[in-house]
């Protein structure tokens, strides 16, 4: 059986997603989440998936005596120092076709640019932000009558289909 660590830090859309995707299949689940009160913990907590509420400044203490097979950021704010990374393999979904668009309000800054496409990007998490290899990439087109929240909807329907194909592929 492989074990995954989904680390998230907002509502767990993403973190949902891998869940259902997996539901049946060889793979244990669990989820460490920094904030109390995160939307993720209450989606953990209807699916029957573990849960721990970590703090980021004990993250390396929590981590350093458990084993993951993958490590999958959904949503996770915060940088990972590289004694964290050197744990596992750790990956990160990010709303937009990196290297453009990095950091927070991705799909937004890509709205609001003269950019035609923005996309998806699946990469291996380094020190620095959403600059590890690529795994995958998904386009998207910004048509000219679409809303941010058109182009957010869009945006997060390719999150939800490809990371969970993507971390199956990962653990084959």
């Amino acid at each position: 059986m492989k074990k995954i660590l989904v680390m998230a830090s907002g509502e767990g859309t993403n973190f949902e997603a891998i869940v259902k995707y997996f539901k049946g299949k060889d793979v244990q689940i669990e989820l460490l989440c920094n904030i109390d009160g995160a939307g993720a913990l209450k989606r953990a907590a209807k699916l029957g998936i573990k849960s721990y509420i970590v703090r980021y400044s004990n993250t390396y203490v929590f981590l350093s005596d458990k084993k993951y097979d993958l490590y999958v950021l959904a949503g996770y704010m915060r940088i990972l120092p590289e004694k964290i990374l050197e744990l596992g393999t750790f990956i990160n979904i990010h709303p937009s076709l990196l290297p453009e668009f990095k950091g927070v309000n991705a799909i937004k800054n890509a709205f609001l640019s003269s950019a035609h496409e923005t996309g998806v990007s699946i990469h291996y998490v380094n020190k620095d932000v959403d600059s590890g290899e690529l795994i995958a990439q998904q386009k998207c087109k910004i048509e000219p009558d679409m809303t941010l929240c058109d182009l957010e909807e869009k945006i997060h329907g390719i999150e939800h289909n490809l990371y969970p194909r993507v971390i199956e592929g990962l653990l084959l």
